[in-house]
């Protein structure tokens, strides 16, 4: 049921007085002990700190405690004085110098003792990782969910024109919009409801896709996104677990483009919903209502561009003919969007599914236009992005990105994407300078959260727009390898795991006081039984100042941080949606690669990679390795990975493996000391697309 982020006027005439209290409002009532952590746990070598809620003003003693109750470690409270999101005097406890791992550890202070909470939870954030990627698999409609994957989330295929559902094979029109029928099956139910919107698709399919194109672009583990990871049934293919279930989303929103020879052949339509809306809960194999295909937009059509061209570089290696076809849509659906760049999805159509509408796609032309870019390297697409307001604009706003504003997006993968854009040095900075930003914003809330919006006033998904500043955060580390990134990654999950003015962590199955009554159709138990929780890593939209559903109407005036509740009716702070575990599951990633924190390890090598001749679709390039470490490299190989399509068919000064897009070379030189030098000779071809020189490399 998640609708337009856009609030009335009359709503905001509401609540924004609330914004000017200067005494702290009562405690919400089930906001728990007055000690508040992160409740899965701190890596060991990472940043630990806590909020206390206290009315004291100066500092107060603090004990960590094992679980024996025997004191490890203790120090004193920096106090932090009132903080406007949660309307609270709070004080800060900072163990960071505590670097034992241990279980069931508890911190006191101010006559408050927290939840108990782990050190060195490394392996923790990987479990993570798989659940909130797994989380897509009984969201996926179209296909029956088995038991044996997704153990106690078993159903029948939804919405395949099975009575009584009319299913999603061969959905008309709304009256008047056009006079053909399409095939939508497949894809994920968006949200709490059973709609599928392509605008929410696109950015939520980029985020599943940009979590494995990241193995290629920095210090990663991408075996542990490879085939066999997650928990879907498509096991056993070659292809990374992430692109399968990144596919099963594009291969719906490909059926959702105009077909040639329609009025507006080449656009997307912009969602399928039922034409009215279903009661909680609902089976999508029962679903009675008739679906509906509402009218093409210019910002479902440019979504479907930019993922689709994403999706082409990244499939390449896996299936050169379906990367092939998503190709062409993109190039057809950016066509078809430049010819009718004002088709607008109305605000009124929200009736049976949100309306997702948005009057300014400029950053969606943008963000497409980077993506096919950078996946074609075709000039006409440079000078798309070249021209664009937002390529020198400040994309990195306090609100955040999602689904309604794409341009950083675009710089995202502009920075970080080899190519050879005219000012990528500068789009690289932008990213750094706006990870800044965030970073000053955690370190002015005594909470640390990412997330500073304008007006004071946390919006819907609020727990999504955290995420998504911790993305910008995340990739300034991978650009920088300054370490003050990762350590602000790992900061700003404690919000989300614990470390709030709810004393909630906001994820499924992780934490003592996790939610799991998220609003959603099928994960119905708090009103059947014999129905499940929504899955483990399934995130909670969070804390929404405006307060939309009657469940919640007794927390109208609540601090931002309080505006949260979790019960399966308050769809407007406690959905979940398919965009917001797409945040989370890249941030997880990121962390899972980190292992327990600590300084970053010094690469053992540097190499220099430089194009001798790109003809015809054949290249030849030589890598220059050093040793750059204190000691000797023996029987050491040098890996990287290609973000094209370039296949290596011949080394000189050393043998070359390539699998995918993942190069393996065993130098002839197996013994290289501190300082030493080699260059091996790479031959080979490239299918279409840029030569773009690999962004990442290992010696090992």
């Amino acid at each position: 049921m998640k609708r337009s982020l856009l609030v009335s006027a009359a709503v905001a005439l509401l609540v924004a007085p609330v914004t000017t209290l200067a005494t702290p409002a009562a405690a919400h009532p089930d906001s728990g002990p007055p000690v508040q952590v992160n409740q899965v746990g701190y890596l060991t070598d990472g940043p630990k700190q806590a909020t206390v809620v206290t009315q004291a003003t100066t500092p107060l003693p603090w004990q960590l405690r094992n679980t024996a109750g025997a004191v490890v470690a203790q120090g004193t409270t920096t106090p932090r004085g009132y903080d406007p999101t949660s309307r609270q005097n709070v004080q800060t406890v900072d163990f960071s110098a505590f670097h034992t791992p241990g279980t069931g550890l508890t911190l006191s202070a101010g006559g408050g003792t927290s939840v108990p909470f782990d050190v060195g939870v490394n392996a923790v954030y990987e479990k993570l990782r798989v659940d909130a990627l797994s989380f897509y698999y009984p969201q996926r409609s179209g296909i029956p969910i088995l038991g044996s994957i997704a153990p106690g989330y078993a159903r029948a295929a939804g919405h395949l024109g099975v009575a009584p559902n009319r299913g999603d094979t061969d959905v008309p029109c709304q009256p008047g919009v056009c006079d053909y029928r399409l095939d939508v099956r497949g894809g994920w139910y968006d949200a709490g409801d059973q709609g599928k919107y392509v605008v929410d698709a696109g950015i939520s399919v980029y985020q599943l896709m940009s979590t494995f194109e990241r193995t290629k672009l920095a210090s990663a583990r991408p075996d542990r996104l490879g085939d066999g990871s997650l928990r879907i049934p498509e096991h056993g293919d070659q292809v990374p677990d992430v692109l399968d279930e990144a596919r099963w989303e594009l291969e719906f929103m490909l059926r959702m483009q105009v077909p040639a020879g329609q009025p507006l052949a080449g656009m997307v339509h912009h969602k399928v919903n039922d034409r009215a809306w279903t009661p909680l809960p609902q089976d999508p194999a029962a679903d009675p209502q008739p679906r509906e295909l509402h009218p093409p937009s210019t910002a479902a059509t440019l979504d479907l561009a930019a993922a689709a061209a994403q999706g082409a570089r990244l499939f390449q290696p896996y299936d050169k003919a379906f990367a092939a076809r998503l190709l062409a849509a993109a190039r057809t659906a950016w066509t078809a969007a430049v010819a009718h760049p004002a088709i607008y999805a109305p605000a009124t159509d929200s009736v049976g599914g949100g309306a997702y509408d948005d009057p300014d796609v400029s950053d969606e032309f943008y963000w497409a236009a980077a993506e096919l870019y950078l996946s074609t390297g075709e000039h006409a697409y440079q000078d798309a992005v070249l021209a664009s307001k937002w390529h020198t604009a400040d994309v990195f706003r306090p609100d955040a990105f999602g689904w309604k504003f794409t341009a950083t997006a675009g710089r995202l993968d502009l920075a970080t994407v080899p190519s050879d854009l005219p000012d990528r040095a500068r789009a690289r900075q932008s990213v750094v300078d706006g990870a800044k930003k965030y970073l000053a914003t955690m370190r002015a809330n005594p909470y640390e959260i990412a997330y500073a919006p304008t007006g004071g006033l946390f919006d819907w998904g609020s727990n999504s727009l955290v995420l998504n500043n911790l993305v910008v955060v995340a990739t300034a580390f991978d650009i920088t390898g300054d370490q003050q990134y990762r350590d602000g990654v790992a900061a700003g999950m404690d919000y989300l795991l614990g470390r709030n003015a709810l004393n909630q962590s906001y994820v499924t199955g992780f934490g003592r006081r996790a939610s799991h009554n998220q609003h959603s159709r099928m994960y119905a138990h708090q009103l059947n039984s014999a129905l499940p929780s929504p899955p483990p890593g399934a995130l909670a939209g969070g804390p929404n100042s405006w307060i939309q559903d009657p469940a919640a109407s007794s927390l109208q005036g609540c601090a931002p941080q309080l505006c949260y509740l979790d019960d399966i009716n308050s769809w407007s702070t406690n959905e979940i949606a398919v965009n917001w575990n797409s945040a989370l599951s890249w941030v997880a990633s990121f962390l899972a690669d980190q292992g327990e924190g600590g300084p970053v390890p010094a690469p053992a090598c540097s190499v220099s990679y430089r194009r001798l001749l790109d003809f015809r679709g054949l290249f030849l390039a030589i890598a220059a390795v050093r040793n750059t470490s204190g000691h000797t490299l023996h029987d050491w190989k040098l890996r990287y990975a290609y973000t094209g399509t370039q296949k290596v068919n011949l080394a000189i000064n050393g043998t070359a493996r390539q699998t995918a897009a993942s190069v393996e070379v065993t130098p002839w030189q197996w013994r290289l000391g501190p300082g030493e030098s080699t260059t091996i000779l790479l031959a080979g071809r490239v299918d279409w697309g840029p030569d773009a020189a690999p962004a990442y490399f290992s010696c090992r």
